[in-house]
């Protein structure tokens, strides 16, 4: 099946809350699970989260959508959440943004390249700012799905200007508009999930990827 197709079919499933034919579709993809889910439910989502923006979807279709998917990621990759910390010591939240997929696709990817990280779920400006200096977080990671969340990684930056803390960024907002990151204060962007774990070996061995961001779905 043509993959634009695919993603269409899916697309439409989530927005009419058809748990059954987007498992079915999901099944369609070749490959490993997570190269599954980059192709068709990470773009899928950020599609629909764009739509949001624009006011042509429902809120409760997005919020429906990402249930969804958070089931059929679960099943794809498993529900189990290693909390330890490694070398560099990261973390990875969402800023009063209740969608939690993209973050959870991102910890997946960074855990099977074997890095280890500590998920600080859904949280406010002050509350991760002040857990990431109390856990001494080398890298925090910071997922946004919706625009306003994504302008609030701006006081996350400015909370953490005195400490030796890298931010990354990534999520829809950043894909649709490269210029975002730098606004906000983001030491690095990452476009999906396999580049997060680029982005991350890059700033752990101290450098920075250099050139243009590799293309692919974002993450979101």
């Amino acid at each position: 099946m043509d993959p634009s197709a695919l993603r269409y079919d899916f697309e439409h499933a989530l927005l009419a809350m058809n748990r059954d034919e987007a498992r079915r579709l999901l099944a369609r993809v070749p490959g490993p699970p997570l190269a599954a889910i980059e192709a068709l439910i990470v773009p899928s989502l950020a599609r629909l989260g764009e739509g949001w923006e624009r006011g042509q979807i429902a809120l409760a279709q997005i919020y429906m959508g990402g249930r969804i998917c958070e089931e059929l990621v679960d099943t794809l990759l498993g529900s189990s959440q290693n909390e330890r910390y490694g070398r560099p010591r990261m973390a990875i939240a969402t800023i009063e943004d209740h969608h939690q997929l993209g973050k959870r696709i991102v910890s997946s990817a960074l855990r099977g390249s074997g890095f280890q990280l500590i998920d600080y779920g859904v949280g406010t400006v002050d509350s991760i700012a002040a857990r990431a200096v109390s856990d001494g977080i080398e890298i925090l990671l910071l997922s946004a799905l919706m625009l306003r969340s994504a302008l609030r990684i701006r006081d996350v930056r400015t909370r953490l200007a005195d400490r030796p803390i890298r931010v990354v960024v990534g999520g829809a907002p950043f894909i649709f508009d490269h210029a975002l990151s730098r606004e906000v204060g983001a030491d690095a962007m990452a476009t999906n999930a396999f580049h997060a774990v680029e982005v991350v070996r890059s700033l752990s061995q101290g450098s920075l990827p250099q050139g243009s961001l590799p293309q692919g779905a974002p993450w979101v």
